[in-house]
């Protein structure tokens, strides 16, 4: 009788365990189907929530970041943060804008809104334009500075998808349909901002343009191609201009002093290993006073990293995670090959970007001079990065499925378009005059 009674509670112990882990792989199951399968509205408050903090934390630290160098210059502490803060308004303004616009508005505008991105970006080159450390990138309008080629961001984005949508399946089967007219779309903006010194710009329209390719289902050939190219140009570009042969030289040997290129590269690492855990204080960094140069704008990764210590860093790219898998839900849920190939090129722009700044400030890659998205310095790069986020959020809100009366089949509202269907939810929706008159009473009159 004594084993027995020991025995019973053994047993009931495994019982209770096998219940409790059946119940967390219920869970897990549960959360995982949420992610994969759950409401697209979950895509559009994680968009809205991430970029909402983190663009609060920029701001944030570009007050932090900046202050100091600002009053060397003999201006305002609050400068630099007073401009950030109304473009981090503004640009709430345009993703909440933004995602009220249909789908089809973003399709009509691709055209004109690529124009309009490489007229900007020719002004460049006239008196408009202003150079800044070495790049001349800038149009002066006025009295701000702002940068074309981040609206070429956006419209190379929307343009690709709309030249690939019209295309249709030829594009996944004749590589000269892939490549014509694309490519000169794509060459034009990315050679202006060659011309103008910003190779780091260059690289993302490179990104922008392998997505659209890849979510087109345009032949690997042209992958393979096109990689083999663009080495070759890289290398051109480094050895034809020496201040990026020393930055590739000082990132592969890593020994230079307070005037070499690799400078910046080491104070920054200096500026993370700082941090440690927790971080030196909010406010309290000690190597942005002038030892991390543009410690506002590029290598504002590093002076988180030590005020905010690894939890700082680890919360930035949390969102930045929780972001993506936002946007590779609505990527993998649509039939819109314009939706589809619109969310992969701003997906990533946006992550090609982080990835190659938090690569640059932690040593893995060398100083390219990309900014880190929703955080770094700099009004126009932070208004166009949350409205091409606006844009993505829209998707969110398209109705995943809608009844077509043309073979009565069940497709995306722009997939319907796109076919040329006559969606019958369009047609049985209330015209905005009879919904306003049966709000106030008069429906029946």
């Amino acid at each position: 009788m004594a084993t027995r009674t020991t025995d019973r509670p053994a047993a009931t112990t495994v019982g209770e365990t096998t219940a409790r882990g059946a119940a967390l792989s219920t869970r897990a199951r549960r959360l995982w189907h949420q992610v994969t399968d759950g409401p697209l509205f979950h895509s559009y408050y994680a968009l809205a929530g991430c970029v909402v903090l983190l663009t609060g934390i920029g701001v944030m630290m570009v007050l932090s970041a900046s202050a100091v160098e600002s009053i060397s210059d003999s201006r305002s502490a609050y400068a630099l943060f007073g401009r950030q803060a109304v473009f981090a308004l503004l640009g709430l303004l345009a993703m909440f804008g933004l995602s009220l616009v249909p789908t089809h508005v973003f399709r009509r505008a691709a055209w004109p809104l690529w124009l309009l991105s490489v007229l900007l970006s020719l002004l460049v080159f006239t008196p408009l334009g202003r150079e800044v450390n070495g790049n001349r990138n800038w149009l002066v309008l006025g009295g701000q500075s702002v940068q074309p080629s981040e609206l070429a961001k956006l419209a190379l984005s929307l343009w690709l998808a709309a030249l690939f949508t019209r295309q249709g399946a030829e594009v996944e089967h004749e590589w000269k349909k892939a490549l014509w007219p694309s490519l000169a779309g794509f060459i034009v903006p990315t050679g202006m901002v060659l011309a103008g010194g910003d190779a780091g710009t260059a690289i993302v329209f490179c990104l922008i343009y392998a997505a659209a390719l890849w979510f087109a289902r345009a032949p690997l050939r042209i992958f393979v191609g096109g990689g083999a190219l663009l080495v070759a140009a890289g290398l051109f570009l480094v050895v034809t201009a020496p201040h990026r042969l020393d930055r590739i030289t000082g990132w592969l040997f890593g020994e230079c002093g307070a005037t070499d290129a690799c400078w910046q590269a080491q104070q920054g690492l200096n500026a993370l290993a700082t941090g440690g855990w927790w971080g030196v204080g909010l406010g309290q960094s000690r190597l942005k006073y002038n030892y991390v140069p543009e410690a506002h704008n590029d290598y504002i990764f590093s002076i988180i990293g030590e005020e905010l210590g690894l939890v700082g860093t680890t919360i930035i790219l949390a969102l930045f995670i929780v972001m993506v898998v936002a946007m590779a839900r609505i990527l993998t849920r649509t039939r819109s090959t314009f939706v589809r190939i619109t969310t992969a090129c701003i997906t990533t722009w946006l992550v090609g970007q982080a990835f190659v700044n938090l690569g640059m400030v932690t040593g893995l890659l060398p100083v390219i001079g990309i900014p880190l998205p929703f955080i770094s310095y700099g009004g126009s790069a932070l208004l166009m990065t949350m409205a091409a986020v606006g844009v993505v959020m829209s998707f969110a809100r398209v109705p995943r499925t809608v009844r077509v009366r043309a073979g009565d089949q069940i497709l995306d509202t722009q997939e319907a378009r796109e076919r040329g269907l006559d969606t019958a939810s369009e047609h049985d929706r209330p015209s905005w005059r009879r919904l306003v008159s049966s709000r106030l009473g008069k429906g029946n009159r």
